[in-house]
């Protein structure tokens, strides 16, 4: 899989468990895969490498993943980064408010490897055919 391997994936989760689980079912993408505890840290990884792709939990201490996401999308640098909520909030107004934040995707917890793996791709994809077209 050497077509992604030049992406970088931040997943934002505070669960440390919720991290491994996430980063183990991309190892095999190629991708370079960092991680963040919190949203602040979250930031702070961006400062230094700026992702193809970020996976965000919602439920956070101090920063949820819904303030996470317009903060990401209202930087001019980062706005165009996809933003995928990782959750295991299942509610209809849940997955609405994390659309209105700016996030491409919504996908529960627990999760089929196989599932996040196809749409992580699928997203890098479509993210590397609009930087092209630009």
């Amino acid at each position: 899989m050497d077509y992604f391997k030049d992406n970088r994936i931040l997943i934002i989760d505070d669960t440390p468990m919720n991290l491994l689980i996430a980063s183990k079912a991309l190892e095999n993408l190629g991708c370079i895969i960092d991680t963040a505890q919190s949203g602040v840290a979250g930031f702070e990884q961006i400062e230094k490498h700026i992702p193809s792709l970020i996976l965000l939990d919602i439920m956070m201490p101090e920063m949820d993943g819904y303030e996470v996401c317009r903060k990401i999308k209202a930087n001019e640098k980062w706005y165009d980064i996809p933003i995928i909520f990782l959750t295991a909030m299942e509610q209809t107004e849940d997955m609405d408010e994390a659309y209105k934040a700016g996030g491409v995707d919504y996908i529960t917890k627990p999760f089929k490897s196989e599932e996040l793996l196809i749409r992580v791709k699928n997203h890098l994809e479509l993210a590397a055919s609009r930087r092209k077209n630009c």
